[in-house]
């Protein structure tokens, strides 16, 4: 399927094992596990490389190309109407595949625009509703969510939070296997910050 315009490149560095699996979605499981990606990056990238093969009548992602890759992205934005990030997230799933899993590095996949984001202005709720909110709940609930809202983790840094990753004298929070696969500590200080 590939065009003479676009000459097909192996990308096999010398460092990556060669994969085990015979399924092509098994081989992407394997790929990703090596990368020490996480189990919902797994999720949602086998989920995107079926969605695309099934979209293309169970065509081998080998015998496609840049064509049927954006009609696939055009379809997600035009008949699903999911969000751009949304896009982003099954384009990245689909270089992935070509690239990590299939070893083809193809020049076209850098063409492919990817779609802008929505900016709009965040909801945020008044500290008479965080009052009510905090109100309405109780036991462990109320708990997670007053840490949530004081700490400002995401829910599953929180949910994986030990009780010795919390240094009450440094007042600092240590967040194992954040996002990004990354260690890092949350101070009082230091809130806000770029993360990845």
């Amino acid at each position: 399927m590939y065009s003479s315009k676009y000459p097909v490149k192996p990308c096999k560095p010398a460092d990556r094992p060669a994969l085990k699996s015979v399924r092509l979605l098994d081989q992407v499981r394997e790929r990703i596990r090596y990368k020490h990606y996480s189990i919902r990056t797994e999720e949602s990238y086998v989920y995107w490389v079926r969605g695309f093969i099934r979209f293309h009548q169970l065509k081998h992602p080998k015998d496609m190309g840049s064509a049927e890759v954006t009609a696939f992205l055009s379809w997600l934005a035009a008949a699903r109407g999911v969000a751009p990030s949304t896009c982003k997230q099954a384009l990245s799933a689909l270089l992935f595949l070509y690239r990590e899993v299939l070893e083809i590095d193809l020049p076209w996949m850098n063409e492919i625009s990817r779609p802008k984001d929505r900016v709009r202005v965040p909801t945020v709720l008044s500290a008479g509703e965080v009052a009510r909110l905090f109100a309405a709940l109780e036991g462990p609930m109320a708990l997670l969510a007053r840490f949530l809202y004081g700490t400002g983790l995401r829910l599953m840094e929180t949910l994986r939070l030990r009780v010795k990753d919390v240094d009450f004298e440094r007042r600092e929070i240590v967040v194992r296997e954040g996002k990004c696969g990354k260690d890092r500590r949350r101070s009082e200080e230091r809130r806000v910050g770029k993360e990845c």
